[in-house]
């Protein structure tokens, strides 16, 4: 049948199994809205405050579903406005589709009105991207852009289509789109034999999770894996939930803001396993002092990733549950009670505690276990970026896959709130809440609005210390308490800002009212704001400074 442009997108999307996209209109995809009008019934269009919003969202639905997540936005500002989302997605490996459109083919590159080279301006923040000049390559690119995004390490794809491609009309033909399967390993029997025997001869074997874990869909084979050889599991931040925080076995986060635990087992284990890791630098620290008595093996989907910031062992290149599986079926079970009972000893020495100068004093530890005790453990949690960012991922207790959703590679303050809403319309059976300071919340709070007017009802649960947290305890740790343009202090009242979005508005300022406040939240089926007023000078520890030692780390600051 013959369908114009705009209207092959929208059949492909249904293709896919597109049922949701996030976007914000505009000249160059007036066609694409029109259509959409038209398929209203069959794909839910999630209008943002900003294109930024929307790419978050997309974002934030792809993470928490494991679908590819579809963002649209118009021409010149629109689509530069999606970058710092893509850019996101690319650094954590997020499946998304953004389609922008542009001018008329023949007024490209003549500076016209809103044109933008937005392939050129992406390019290094995608898996790939297109520009579609012929309608009749429109279908088979969306197809394309679908399988690149959701195959291999997967991320950020964007298609470009000029406004005259989606007017004029071609043959359309349906395809049926096959399931897509990364359950693959480019391995030998050698090589699994290699780790097989590390395992058998190890004595303190120690296993750090990666966002891959997530990815590739391997937390039940972790599991066995993990019970199999007896060893304890740290995780990165895109790790949290790959493995049951509540198990024995889990030691927290490993690196600049990992536990004291973690840090003193990789420092004395034998052998490291990293699974669907990329060795980022805020987990390596120092190069020389980490894992300095242990052989190290990498498994990894992406072979640039393997001896790029730290050199292994040996690796094992392919979709981690794939080769998970391979390695359950040839690993006798151990027992390292001796290793476990030292790690367990410094688990009970160390443990993470915020200091509470009185009985009424707001602390986030308090804050995020009270919400982990009444929200469930199937919640989902995002966060923007900076201190409440690390003290989520230290305090709250993720048992499951795709329950913690934050920017780590990137680290883009404004993420949180756009991806709430997104994940909160991919699972509407569950509760999401975003964790927030002030600082980032100011970067994104438009998009309130959102959540009001499309009655996603997400919880916004704000650290408000009145400062840039991260920023000033580095200040204060390594520029002489030199707090410049950290110190906020705007007076800005959350709640009377959150009751002009209609969203419901709480604040908390002594600890007796925490429980109280987040009961009532979570009891209401409807957006809302909890401020949470705490001491500016409350640090995330344990902390390792840039370069510094990973069995060094800082567990006191003097403020």
């Amino acid at each position: 049948m013959k369908l114009n442009g705009a209207e092959i997108v929208l059949e492909c999307l249904l293709e896919q199994g597109v049922d949701t996209v996030f976007g914000y209109p505009g000249g160059s995809v007036l066609n694409l809205y029109d259509a959409l009008y038209k398929y209203s019934d069959k794909i839910r269009h999630v209008l943002t405050a900003h294109e930024q919003g929307a790419a978050h969202a997309a974002d934030g639905y792809a993470r928490s579903s494991g679908k590819v997540g579809v963002v649209i936005a118009t021409s010149g500002p629109g689509a530069t406005n999606l970058v710092t989302g893509i850019a996101t997605a690319y650094m954590d490996s997020i499946p998304v589709v953004a389609i922008t459109g542009n001018v008329p083919v023949n007024l490209l590159g003549l500076d016209s009105f809103q044109e933008i080279d937005i392939t050129g301006v992406t390019m290094p923040v995608t898996k790939h991207n297109f520009i579609v000049k012929n309608i009749e390559d429109l279908a088979d690119t969306i197809r394309e852009a679908f399988l690149i995004a959701n195959t291999g390490r997967k991320g950020p794809v964007l298609i470009d289509i000029p406004k005259d491609i989606t007017v004029k009309e071609t043959e359309y033909v349906k395809k049926v789109i096959e399931p897509v399967s990364n359950y693959y390993a480019d391995i030998t029997s050698d090589q699994i034999k290699e780790v097989v025997d590390l395992i058998e001869n190890s004595q303190r074997p120690l296993i750090y999770a990666g966002g891959g874990v997530i990815a590739s869909e391997a937390y039940e084979s972790l599991k066995e894996f993990v019970e199999k050889i007896d060893a304890p599991v740290s995780s990165s931040l895109m790790g949290q939930g790959s493995f049951d925080n509540t198990d024995d076995r889990y030691i927290g986060m490993l690196g600049m803001h990992g536990t004291v635990t973690s840090a003193y087992a990789v420092t004395e284990c034998d052998l490291f396993i990293g699974l669907g890791t990329r060795f980022s630098d805020r987990v390596i620290c120092d190069i020389k002092s980490f894992a300095p008595n242990a052989k190290i093996v990498h498994i990894d989907i992406d072979p640039a990733e393997v001896n790029k910031n730290i050199k292994v062992d040996l690796q094992l290149l392919g979709d981690v549950k794939c080769i998970l599986d391979i390695l359950n079926k040839e690993i006798k079970p151990k027992n390292n009670k001796e290793w476990l009972d030292k790690v367990y000893s410094w688990k009970k020495e160390y443990p993470l505690k915020m200091v509470e100068e009185d009985d009424e004093m707001v602390t986030p530890q308090y804050v995020l276990e009270t919400l982990n005790e009444l929200a469930g453990e199937k919640a989902i949690i995002t966060t923007e970026v900076g201190q409440h960012q690390m003290w989520t991922a230290q305090y709250y207790k993720f048992k499951y896959p795709r329950t913690f959703i934050s920017s780590g590679g990137l680290g883009t303050m404004g993420f949180g709130l756009g991806a709430s809403l997104g994940a909160q319309v991919a699972n509407p059976d569950k509760r999401v809440i975003n964790v927030a300071g002030d600082g980032s919340f100011h970067m994104n709070c438009n998009e309130l609005v959102t959540a009001y007017k499309q009655q996603i009802p997400i919880i916004e649960l704000l650290f408000n210390n009145n400062v840039l947290g991260m920023v000033r305890q580095w200040q204060r740790l390594f520029y002489g308490k030199r707090f410049s343009q950290t110190t906020l202090d705007r007076d800005t009242d959350y709640v009377k800002l959150a009751e002009a979005y209609n969203v419901r508005g709480y604040r908390i300022t002594k600890k007796s009212e925490v429980r109280d406040v987040l009961t009532k939240a979570l009891s209401e089926n409807t957006p809302a704001l909890i401020e949470c007023v705490i001491d500016r000078d409350i640090n995330v520890l344990p902390m390792i400074p840039a370069g510094g030692s990973i069995n060094k780390p800082i567990v006191n600051i003097d403020i």
